[in-house]
């Protein structure tokens, strides 16, 4: 499996609306987006690639309110860090975010992720 796969099985049990970097713009609250933002290129001295890929991933958490947007991100940030298919740690605490057009409440939080190549 890749990690994308991996990461939608984590957070599918705790809110069944994942995408990949955004979301149709009728979908439902609360839903997540998450994005691959970087990470440490792994090579070995004769330039073969390692057995594990580091990927520096932001997961967004959108609800209507910013109690229930908070309540999902912790949710999730507990079950990546429980996860066994991959390695996560949050590299940043909780940022909130409004979309002021449609009145979404967000919360965004960045992710160093371990997996397999």
């Amino acid at each position: 499996m890749s990690l994308e796969s991996d990461l939608v099985a984590v957070i599918t049990p705790l809110c069944p609306r994942v995408f990949p970097d955004v979301a149709p713009y009728t979908t439902a609250r609360p839903y997540v987006t998450y994005q691959h933002i970087g990470g440490i290129p792994l090579r070995y001295v004769d330039n073969q690639p390692a057995d594990k890929r580091h990927t520096l991933l932001q997961v967004n958490v959108w609800a209507d309110t910013r109690a229930a947007a908070l309540t999902l991100a912790r949710a999730i940030e507990e079950a990546l860090c429980a996860a066994t298919a991959f390695t996560a740690r949050p590299d940043s605490e909780l940022l909130a975010d409004v979309d002021p057009d449609t009145d979404r409440r967000g919360c965004l939080q960045d992710f160093s992720i371990w997996s397999p190549r």
